[in-house]
């Protein structure tokens, strides 16, 4: 299944918000099918959170993020992940 990576412009967040917004979205998640959140990472700094999922389809990203509430700025699929561990 293809892999994206979603850039959400949130600005600054408590914890209890960023906690809500998971809260919601795994919510949705349990509604659908065709899509799986794999990880995120926040910057605080720069009021952003940067989210990998798998789905079928970049519509179904934007089908999400829709329904969860959750804005979706950017959305890119991933062609290939690399590691250092690939290189030694």
């Amino acid at each position: 299944m293809p892999r994206f990576l979603i850039e959400r412009d949130v600005g600054r967040l408590t914890r209890q918000e960023i906690d809500d917004a998971g809260a919601r979205s795994v919510a949705v998640l349990g509604e659908m099918s065709g899509i799986t959140w794999i990880k995120s990472h926040v910057s605080a700094a720069d009021g952003k959170i940067f989210c990998e999922y798998e789905a079928v389809d970049e519509e179904k990203i934007l089908e999400h993020a829709r329904r969860a509430g959750l804005p979706a700025n950017k959305i890119t699929r991933i062609e290939l992940s690399i590691s250092p561990d690939m290189f030694v």
